[in-house]
């Protein structure tokens, strides 16, 4: 993180076959080694999947999941004379699609069987549906800054 100036993005490309900026991101943290096309071709056949499983729009579904799946608080370590608290904050949307992300990617990983694009469209569908890994995650993170709430005073 630069002291001096502001860290400036870069303009994010959409991919190729949906023109969505969401699912660019999700290829590039999919990306293990730099292999990108084997990262498109994870979520395409994934896309697929859940476009022959649910007959519905397989961007609607990722959409879906990726809304119900972003956390709105967390909490931060704060350290204050001596002792360290666990302040809640609140989350900028752009943090919290990224933590989405990373949550539906890993717990994809955790999964156990078939494929990639088979784990990871079944756990589209589940977050879409407001169940699974990624959504008790999210609740974990949800209950952990409420309990915390006392501490809310310490925030910056």
């Amino acid at each position: 993180m630069p002291r001096r100036k502001r860290a400036v993005r870069r303009p994010e490309v959409p991919d190729a076959r949906f023109k969505s900026r969401n699912v660019a991101r999700f290829i590039g943290k999919l990306m293990m080694d730099g292999k990108r096309s084997l990262a498109e071709r994870i979520i395409y056949d994934a896309f697929d999947a859940i476009e022959a499983r649910q007959k519905r729009a397989p961007l609607d579904v990722f959409e879906q999941a990726l809304k119900n799946a972003t956390p709105t608080l967390e909490v931060k370590p704060r350290r204050v004379g001596g002792s360290t608290y666990q302040v809640p904050v609140d989350i900028r949307r752009e943090r919290g699609n990224t933590l989405a992300m990373r949550w539906l990617i890993r717990s994809a990983r955790t999964r156990t069987g078939r494929s990639m694009s088979e784990k990871l469209a079944s756990e589209l569908m589940d977050a879409a549906a407001g169940q699974g890994a990624t959504i008790k995650k999210r609740e974990e993170t949800h209950k952990m800054a409420e309990s915390n709430k006392a501490f809310a005073h310490y925030r910056w």
